[in-house]
Parts: C-alpha cells; sequence; structure tokens
C-alpha cells in the first residue's frame, strides 16, 4: 500500500483519484482542493450561465462523500503553499472557524494537478467590483447572478470562453462588447476562417453585439463598482459588468519553487507517463505542457480533454511497481470546438498560419484547400452549409490539420480529421476513406472528400 496526495480537484485530480483506487483499492489516497467543491466541469459552465443547465448542482460530477464511499478522502479549502520533495511532504493552509492552520502531509506519491488560471492583463482600476474571471464554478454563479440584473455587459477576449459566454449574454438579451487586442476573434484558426465566424455573429446578433478589434482596455472606469472602460485608441465603453476571458497560464509557482521543471511554454515539464523531474512527484491537466503529435514540439493547451486522459494515465502508472502495466500519453492535436447557438467551429493539428510559422524551422512546404459545400444532399429539410478547409504538406502529401465552421455538421468532420493526423495519412490516402452516406448525414462525396479532391490538385500542380 502506498500514500498517494492529489493536489487539485477539478479534472485531472478526481480522474486521477479514481482510477488509481481502482486498479488497486489497497491505495491510500488523499485528495486536496482550494476549492469549497470538487469534481464538477467546468466546461459546463458558460451554458450554466446561458440557462441551458438549470442549476450549479448539475455541473458537479462526485460529492466528497461520492469520494468516501470509494475510499477516497477529499479535503476542501486546502491552499497548497509549499512542496518539500526531500521530505517528502506538502504544506497545506487551511480556515476551520475563521482561524487559519498549517497542516503538513506526507506521501508516497504526489500529483500536482494545480490547473491553470485566468490571464489578468495589467488594466488600471482592475479591483472594481463587477469584474468577473471565469475559471471555477463560484465564479460561474457570481456571473449568473450578475447577468440576470444587467443590461449589459463587456468581454475582454475573443477566444473559446469569450465566444461561448457572448451566446449566454446575447441569449438573455445583454448588449454585448467585445474589445479583442488582435485583429481577429477566434484566432485560432486562420484569418479568413475567423472573418467567417465575426460575420456570422455580426449578421445573425449585430444588434446587440459590439467588436472592438486591434484594441485592448488600459483603464476600467468607476469608484467602487465597475462602470466601464477606456481603450487605448481613446473609446470610452460603457456597461453593467465585464467579464475577462483573455486565456489562461498554468500554475507553476510551487513547483518551481521545489525544483520540478518548467518546459518552454511555462507549464510543468513531464515524460509521457506524466513523471515530472522529480522522483515520486507527477503532473496533470492544465499545469502542463504536451507533446504536439504534427510539430513534435512542447505546446500548451488547457482543455478537460486532456486534463482527464493525463489523469487516467497518471492513475494507471502510479501502480506500475505493482502492476507492471504502464500506459504512455504521447500527446496531442490541440482538437477544439465550440458553437455560437447554430454556428459550429472545429480545429485540430496545424492552421495554415501555425504551418507556415513551423515551416520556418523544418523542412515542409504548407498547403491548403478550402471548400464551402452543403452538409447534407440540398433537398434534406436540414441541410446546410459548411467550410471545410484542410492543410497538408505539399511535399509528402501528409495531412497536417483542418478547420471546419457553418451551421451544418462542421464538427463532425474533424472527429474524422483526428483520426487521420493520427495515423499520418496522406492526402491520397485520405480521399480515400470510405466515409459513410445517407441523405440524412451526409452528401454522397463528402465535404471532407471534396475539400480533399481539391488538395490533391494543388499538391499536383
Amino acid at each position: 500500500m502506498k500514500k498517494i496526495v492529489i493536489v487539485g480537484g477539478c479534472a485531472a485530480g478526481p480522474k486521477t483519484a479514481a482510477k488509481a483506487k481502482r486498479v488497486n483499492p489497497e491505495n491510500k489516497i488523499e485528495l486536496y482542493t482550494m476549492e469549497n467543491m470538487v469534481s464538477y466541469s467546468a466546461c459546463g459552465m458558460p451554458y450554466y450561465i446561458k440557462g441551458a443547465v438549470p442549476s450549479y448542482q448539475n455541473l458537479i460530477v462526485r460529492t466528497p462523500e461520492d469520494f468516501k464511499k470509494q475510499g477516497i478522502d477529499v479535503f476542501l479549502n486546502h491552499k497548497c503553499t509549499q512542496i518539500l520533495p526531500d521530505e517528502k511532504v506538502v504544506v497545506f493552509n487551511t480556515i476551520n472557524n475563521g482561524i487559519g492552520e498549517t497542516k503538513r502531509v506526507e506521501y508516497d506519491e504526489l500529483v500536482l494537478c494545480v490547473g491553470s488560471r485566468p490571464y489578468i492583463p495589467k488594466i488600471k482600476n482592475i479591483n472594481l467590483e463587477n469584474i468577473f474571471q471565469l475559471k471555477v464554478l463560484e465564479d460561474g454563479i457570481k456571473i449568473r447572478e450578475k447577468m440576470e440584473n444587467s443590461k449589459s455587459v463587456i468581454i475582454l477576449g475573443g477566444g473559446y470562453i469569450a465566444i461561448e459566454i457572448l451566446e449566454a449574454f446575447v441569449k438573455n438579451g445583454l448588449k454585448v462588447t467585445v474589445v479583442e487586442r488582435n485583429k481577429d476573434i477566434m484566432s485560432q484558426f486562420d484569418p479568413e476562417i475567423s472573418t467567417m465566424i465575426k460575420d456570422y455573429i455580426t449578421q445573425r446578433d449585430g444588434n446587440l453585439v459590439d467588436f472592438v478589434m486591434n484594441d485592448e482596455i488600459i483603464e476600467f472606469i468607476g469608484t467602487k463598482e465597475f462602470e466601464g472602460a477606456v481603450t487605448g485608441t481613446g473609446k470610452v465603453l460603457h456597461a453593467d459588468f465585464c467579464v475577462i476571458a483573455a486565456g489562461v497560464i498554468p500554475n507553476t509557482e510551487l513547483a518551481k519553487e521545489a525544483g520540478v521543471e518548467i518546459g518552454i511554454t511555462g507549464a510543468i515539464k513531464t515524460d509521457n507517463r506524466m513523471r515530472t523531474n522529480i522522483e515520486h512527484i507527477w503532473a496533470a491537466g492544465d499545469c502542463t505542457e504536451e507533446n504536439c503529435l504534427i510539430t513534435k514540439k512542447p505546446m500548451f493547451a488547457a482543455l478537460g480533454t486532456i486534463a482527464n486522459k493525463q489523469g487516467r494515465v497518471v492513475g494507471i502508472n502510479l501502480n506500475t511497481d505493482t502492476t507492471g502495466v504502464y500506459e504512455a500519453f504521447d500527446g496531442i492535436l490541440g482538437s477544439a470546438v465550440t458553437s455560437y447557438f447554430d454556428f459550429s467551429m472545429s480545429t485540430t493539428g496545424l492552421t495554415e498560419t501555425k504551418a507556415k510559422l513551423y515551416a520556418k524551422h523544418t523542412n515542409i512546404e504548407p498547403i491548403a484547400a478550402t471548400i464551402t459545400k452543403r452538409d447534407k444532399p440540398g433537398y434534406m429539410p436540414d441541410s446546410n452549409s459548411i467550410t471545410v478547409k484542410l492543410v497538408a504538406d505539399k511535399r509528402t502529401g501528409e495531412l497536417l490539420g483542418a478547420q471546419a465552421v457553418g451551421v451544418g455538421d462542421a464538427d463532425k468532420r474533424i472527429y474524422t480529421v483526428t483520426s487521420a493526423l493520427r495515423a499520418n495519412l496522406t492526402v491520397q490516402e485520405f480521399l480515400h476513406l470510405d466515409l459513410t452516406y445517407s441523405p440524412a448525414f451526409s452528401s454522397t462525396i463528402d465535404p471532407l472528400l471534396t475539400a480533399a479532391y481539391k488538395l490533391k490538385e494543388e499538391i499536383d500542380r
């Protein structure tokens, strides 16, 4: 039997605990979190704010009592303040009856699932009331409460979370101003795809949504409570509250102080078994960097899918010394999907923009093809247009990435490409995939294959 201490209780931590206990029920497992709840879907918070999820309780996957039944002890409101590898001790600060206490916890194996935190730009008056960020469940509860008593809001940022909470606010009738320092929203996509996303939002809800691009907030207005913002170009914006959704940064400070190696992305570096450079210390989730399966270079992607898979891998590998079984987490493609109402947007692998940057350091020649086509035959009542963009290496023909957007079934096309990228398929091999067909599901020549045919023609020129 070994004592496994896990720090972090959102996604990777609970997954690690549950898997490690199932693999070896003799393990003594303790999970510590600085929050007052554990094991919930952070990705579901925009949908709770929107009202699609009626109660935040629906987002809670397991309670401390559920874990206790499995033989796992959960400790809420425990903030990790120090890691002492030589002593194999973790130090926590706790609050009991309003009195702060220090607790030293010994471990045989330590798993850091400390996640990430919102990136907060340096803005004057950043501490005014009614300026929110969306990271933990309490944030979502507060934002929904404020939204229900407001008429307008400013969103700082234009990425995945920003788009999802934009939908939530529009659904509830708020006037929204999106401030984005880049020239495109959703800059995870190529510029022309980002433009399609922005155009759709404007055409659908231009009466409620205003975009302020190539600009940034430099000052918040108000005495005690937020009243508005001033941008770098001098625009003065007024709203009832503000949500900062400008990306996240990994929580690595304590790990670094303990001597854990930090990678070039700024996140914790691990091997493919999720071990750090310090024996008996592991890491998983948003605090770690991953290996890009296309470039073979480190990358950082704070996604719930990755956190859960890594947690599973750690849970297995914590028991390798007794089971003889291990599992590797080889890397990611950066696959992601979201939507704005019925307009879905999904990507995997390299965009053309990223492929061209990668080409400066390696021997590839990026080439791309984009098509717009109906996802089903035109006679079907739910037929809609989608745009698919494929990226490949002209020299080898190997696929590098894909993007798909539209009101139709854009997202499921990306599912197919992720498998093709994992298998290192060439465009020639890809266009012979035996995809399923029925008028209710696809056209006879699927939009993916149409894009592949066009890309093959470009490669052969």
